[in-house]
């Protein structure tokens, strides 16, 4: 008589060898090593960038105009009171003004010229528009010494000589040829279907262009805008040559009054120096946003 045993299906489960899951990585997924390496390279990419600007900052909390000569002995002697006399007792709030106007201006008047001429040249196909663009090109080509003479000539003959107005067209014929080649090549990724779009809810041209086109345009006009300020904001040979009076100065201009030929005030210049920057991060961080922005798909969403 034979005996039948009936197992049941949690015991074969026990009886059953155990697998182990591995798990496998990615073809693009990095490593523990990959990641440090990665990292360590940017942390000291990262110290080789902000070495200069620290050692701005640590040089301008010497009191003397020598201590760059002797770095070590600002430790025990530290002090504000180069930014306090730079405040107070320079010209630091002229330069400030009239380079608020003259970069403002730059930026505003250049970005309107450069995104008009890029979507201009972008979707619209009139005669000589390939020239047109090739000539922009051909403008960046001069050096700004071939410049001076014939723009302070014809400046001279308009009467804008030492006026803000003669400073920011000056800027405006060096940024807006370069950024109306960047904004070409952002208006060309946005779809035709939606200035097709506009044209068929009765926008005008100029309609689809403002309320369709340029928001979705922000990142190429961020990036316009930052290349305008800082050009007119660090540009020193227009400035020095077609701004005369003292309190007509930009900061770039202004950072050469601490340095003469019989003495230099390199302390003073230092802290003038970091204030200057301050701006110019102001303006990063406002901007920051929309320079990191993919354009494509912001053009291709509905």
């Amino acid at each position: 008589m034979s005996t039948t045993t009936v197992r049941t299906s949690a015991q074969v489960a026990e009886e059953a060898p155990v697998k182990t899951t591995r798990r496998v990585r990615r073809r693009d997924e990095r490593g523990p090593l990959g990641s440090a390496v990665i990292h360590g390279i940017l942390g000291v990419a990262s110290l080789i960038a902000f070495f200069p600007v620290g050692w701005l900052i640590f040089l301008s909390l010497g009191p003397d105009k020598d201590d760059y000569l002797h770095p070590s002995g600002i430790w025990h002697k530290m002090t504000l009171d180069n930014y306090s006399f730079v405040l107070q007792h320079t010209g630091f709030w002229d330069w400030f003004k009239t380079t608020m106007i003259v970069v403002g201006g730059t930026t505003v008047i250049g970005l309107i010229l450069a995104s008009t001429t890029g979507y201009a040249v972008s979707r619209m196909r009139f005669p000589g528009y390939r020239k047109f663009m090739w000539l922009l090109l051909l403008t960046q080509m001069f050096p700004i010494a071939v410049l001076i003479v014939p723009m302070y000539q014809i400046l001279s003959r308009l009467g804008l000589i030492d006026s803000y107005l003669g400073l920011i067209l000056v800027y405006c014929t060096t940024v807006v040829p370069y950024t109306a080649w960047l904004l070409k090549g952002y208006f060309d990724t946005i779809p035709f279907e939606i200035d097709e779009a506009g044209r068929v809810d009765g926008l005008s041209p100029f309609g689809t262009f403002a309320r369709l086109i340029l928001p979705l345009a922000k990142p190429g006009l961020a990036v316009a805008a930052f290349y305008n300020f800082l050009t007119a904001f660090g540009e020193v040979a227009f400035a020095s040559t077609f701004m005369l009076s003292d309190d007509k100065y930009t900061f770039a201009v202004g950072l050469q009054s601490f340095i003469s030929e019989h003495d230099a005030q390199r302390n003073l210049m230092t802290a003038t120096a970091v204030l200057i920057a301050i701006p110019v991060a102001v303006f990063f961080y406002l901007v920051q946003k929309n320079l990191v922005t993919g354009l494509t798909a912001g053009g291709t969403k509905g």
